[in-house]
């Protein structure tokens, strides 16, 4: 039974494409059903009013991302949707297990490649793939690092496709970004909509700061009873200074900038009011090249001279550590379910999207002959940028992606068009179906642990597939039911 029979929803039709909430599922406890019949007591119109004062807050608070341009620099709040997405407790659990495995295959393979490169010498990966990545850091080489742990915070995409299973559609393993509007989006519900909570049993969110900065304790080096933790971010320009200033505050930990922190003797510390202060242990929000201009660019102003020369002498710890952006490059990915057999002898929970990489003569080939069926992506790119969708784009843009694909076809793989899943998103006309993703976030230090739930990221236009925030996407509450 479609629950659509059980509570109106005015005009909505969600098409051949799965929905999450009007699909029925077997452990969903009947609270799409519940949900759908407080929406329509509240009505359309008071939700468009509560809608918009719970944005006005969000302006109030801060919480915005910077949207750069060559001209401009705009900040803008992450549009908020009040219609939750439900995750069941058995498909949770799917997700969960799957990510989990997914960071245990990505910590693996990334000691290899820094240790012996295994996987390389058995033929299972090419060696210019992974060597010759843009994101390949030699200065890691035979370098071991804590617990064998190199993504610390790891952002894991997934999608559902029309027939409603999972897709793993990219790896987030350098410095994920998102994780504190899981938790504002959590807030702003119980303030804004607390009558469309009642009496629901979800995971809790709120543990994310407490599960990070113990994280990062355990990767401190050893001998300090309480190592100093501290979160290195760019600064105020920096597209997600938010979310800087939002995960220091819930970690307990100060928040500083390259030019706060001196290294000495191979030792890192922070200037304070009080003289310098020993540091541990640096969850770092800036990219390798900016680090540390000893080692990498030597013009970098955000960094701190030194650091790499800390870390390899075991006096602080860095989270995540340098080079992993080589194992969520999206041609790596293409191979991330030989990946996960290889290290694990296990085959992946939540398969990846297919994928063709057109740095083969097949994938190329293939690629070019059904350009039209296609969605086209940079391997180097982010954010949405640079992709093209080919069942949507003009004559002249596949043309121009062709071209691109000549001229250097190891940039690029093609996939797909997945059908993304919808949910019911409330729009200027009414509440209509919009295409949406998920992005669990993993902490790991000895272990792994999976915020319950995620940043579920929704096209805010109608029949966009383009979910990121630097392209108008905006979020929606993750609730995930608890057990019974």
């Amino acid at each position: 039974m479609n629950v659509t029979e059980l509570a109106r929803l005015p005009n909505y039709d969600a098409g051949t494409y799965f929905c999450e909430l009007t699909r029925r599922r077997p452990d969903d406890g009947g609270v799409p059903d519940k949900l759908l019949v407080r929406l329509d007591r509240i009505g359309l119109e008071a939700l468009h009013a509560r809608a918009a004062a719970a944005e006005t807050e969000l302006i109030d608070l801060g919480i915005t991302f910077t949207v750069y341009s060559e001209a401009t620099a705009i900040d803008r709040i992450l549009p908020f949707d009040c219609i939750p997405r439900i995750i069941t407790p058995s498909e949770w659990r799917t997700i969960e297990t799957a990510s989990i495995q997914r960071v245990a295959a990505l910590n693996a393979f990334l000691a290899d490649v820094y240790g012996p490169g295994k996987i390389v010498k058995d033929g299972v990966i090419p060696a210019d793939l992974v060597f010759g990545n843009a994101n390949y850091r030699p200065e890691m080489k035979d370098f071991p690092v804590t617990h064998g742990t190199y993504v610390h915070v790891c952002g894991i995409d997934i999608i559902r496709d029309e027939h409603g299973e999972f897709r793993i559609l990219e790896d987030n393993a350098r410095t994920p970004s998102g994780v504190s509007y899981v938790i504002e989006n959590r807030h702003l519900m119980l303030r804004a909509f607390p009558d469309l909570m009642a009496g629901i049993k979800l995971l809790p969110v709120d543990d994310y700061g407490r599960r990070l900065r113990a994280a990062m304790t355990e990767i401190a080096p050893g001998g300090h009873d309480d190592p100093q933790v501290v979160l290195l971010s760019p600064g105020i320009y920096n597209s997600a200074y938010f979310e800087h200033v939002f995960l220091a505050r819930e970690m307990g930990v100060p928040l500083v900038q390259g030019s706060d922190l001196i290294v000495e003797n191979d030792h890192v510390y922070m200037r304070t009011t009080v003289g310098l202060c020993a540091v541990h242990t640096i969850y770092r929000r800036l990219n390798d090249d900016f680090l540390d201009p000893e080692v990498f660019r030597p013009d970098s102003m955000l960094g701190v001279p030194g650091l790499i020369r800390a870390w390899r002498a075991g006096n602080v710890a860095i989270a995540n550590a340098v080079g992993t952006g080589v194992a969520d490059d999206k041609a790596v990915y293409a191979y991330m379910p030989r990946i996960i057999k290889y290290y694990l002898g296990e085959e992946a929970i939540i398969q990846n999207v297919q994928t063709n990489i057109c740095r083969e003569a097949e994938g190329l080939q293939y690629t070019l002959d059904h350009l039209h069926e296609l969605v086209i992506k940079p391997v180097g790119e982010s954010g949405g940028y640079g992709i093209t969708i080919g069942p949507r784009a003009s004559k002249a843009e596949l043309e121009s992606a062709r071209a691109a694909l000549l001229a250097d076809p190891a940039q690029w793989i093609s996939q797909p068009m997945i059908g993304l899943s919808v949910a019911p998103t409330l729009a200027a006309d009414g509440i209509g179906p919009r295409h949406l993703d998920l992005r669990p976030f993993v902490v790991t230090g000895r272990d792994s642990w999976v915020l319950p739930g995620g940043l579920t990221r929704v096209a805010m236009k109608q029949g966009s597939l383009i979910v990121n925030s630097s392209q108008g996407g905006g979020s929606k509450d993750t609730w995930v039911l608890a057990e019974g």
